[in-house]
């Protein structure tokens, strides 16, 4: 064993005693992703936390939502692309101020808002990061660390930085939450959403109702057929999950909408699929003597396991057996993140990195508290094993 790795995870284990203490004031720094100010406030208590010796930080100004941070080190900025490994995260959360605010821990479980979804990912970065400084080794990794301020609503505004960032880069590594039993997450699904709207021809119900044009019946009448691309053997879902319309009982309605979501497994399943709900759309408003727009179409694209993320999955999974986790690959993960858009261009990628824990998104979520430490000393191992450290 290299004189590195064993101070390392020395240091680590040593770190690990105060990381609840880097940890509480961001869980409790209220970070919704519609409150940018919030954002921003998380934002500011991680430029202050990672200002660490061998890392820099340029911040991205968020257009409408909340800032995005990008820490690099000299070795990154200088090797070639594909000897970079970029590891995301974000520090925006899903709950509004006052509705989930919370820090309890009893025993080994600590619950509080976003403590799992990501907070808890993003420590155990630091805690990784922490441990390089305090060697003065870090500035020598060929590592970026990408935090987004806007994920949890689909990171349509810090996508085409993220992407600047991975361009070539030779794997991604995302801090999302760690799924049990430690299972490495290489395929998600991607996503979808469209909207429908239809203008029909208004009337009067009793007076008129042979001028109207329907637009609710005409919208019911897409709706059967829309749901019907639902394909389970392909990894297609489709759901049409709001809808409005119409102004008046004794109206015929002139106008009704429908928002759809749709998942996928491949991405050119959700390229054809957007265009046969386009080609029916067409097919229907000529049936019914009305107009139809369509809008939207893949939100994210899929994360597909490939033979260059299956080798990242099997580097990192020596680091992580190693560590004590667990370290076989997960199934099929119906959710979306940033991984999904890394892959996308061609960038190794793979996700659930997080501690261990349960009820992300709800007023229950929770972490592992000595999952913390694990997860991070299985970053070292990993990311000294890339930087050729060992």
């Amino acid at each position: 064993m290299s004189d590195h790795l064993e101070d390392a995870t020395a240091k680590c284990t040593h770190l690990a005693l105060t990381v609840l203490d880097t940890l509480r004031p961001w869980v409790e720094c209220n970070s919704y992703s519609g409150s940018v100010s919030g954002v921003n406030a998380m934002g500011d208590l991680l430029a202050a936390d990672f200002d660490l010796p061998g890392l820099r930080l340029q911040r991205h100004a968020g257009n409408g939502v909340g800032d995005h941070l990008v820490f690099t080190t000299p070795a990154f900025d200088t090797a070639q692309p594909s000897e970079r490994i970029l590891l995301i995260g974000h520090h925006d959360t899903v709950f509004p101020p006052g509705s989930f605010e919370e820090w309890t821990l009893e025993g080994d479980n600590l619950r509080g808002p976003g403590v799992l979804d990501m907070k808890g990912g993003l420590v155990t970065i630091h805690l990784a990061f922490k441990t390089f400084a305090s060697l003065g080794i870090l500035e020598q990794l060929p590592v970026a660390f990408v935090c987004v301020g806007d994920e949890e609503i689909g990171s349509k505004d810090s996508a085409a930085m993220v992407l600047e960032v991975a361009a070539g880069a030779g794997g991604a590594l995302v801090f999302e939450a760690g799924r049990a039993a430690d299972a490495i997450i290489t395929q998600r699904k991607g996503t979808g959403a469209l909207k429908v709207s239809v203008e029909g021809v208004a009337a009067h119900a009793g007076n008129h109702h042979k001028e109207g044009k329907n637009a609710i019946l005409a919208l019911s009448k897409f709706i059967v057929e829309v749901q019907a691309l639902t394909d389970y053997d392909k990894g297609v879902t489709v759901n049409v999950g709001l809808i409005s319309g119409g102004e008046a009982r004794n109206t015929v309605p002139h106008f009704a909408e429908c928002h759809v979501d749709f998942r996928l497994i491949r991405r050119e399943d959700g390229e054809q699929l957007v265009k046969t709900v386009q080609a029916l759309a067409d097919r229907v408003a000529k049936e019914s003597s009305t107009s139809f727009s369509v809008s939207g179409g893949v939100s994210r694209p899929p994360l597909e396991r490939s033979e260059a993320s299956a080798d990242l999955c099997a580097r990192y999974a020596e680091a992580a057996k190693a560590s004590g986790l667990g370290y076989e690959e997960a199934l099929l993960i119906g959710g979306g993140s940033d991984a999904n858009n890394v892959s996308a261009i061609g960038v190794p990628a793979i996700d659930g990195m997080g501690p261990r824990g349960k009820g992300f998104h709800t007023h229950s979520e929770q972490i592992e508290v000595s999952s913390l430490a694990l997860r991070a000393e299985a970053l070292v191992r990993f990311l000294l094993s890339w930087g050729a450290l060992v």
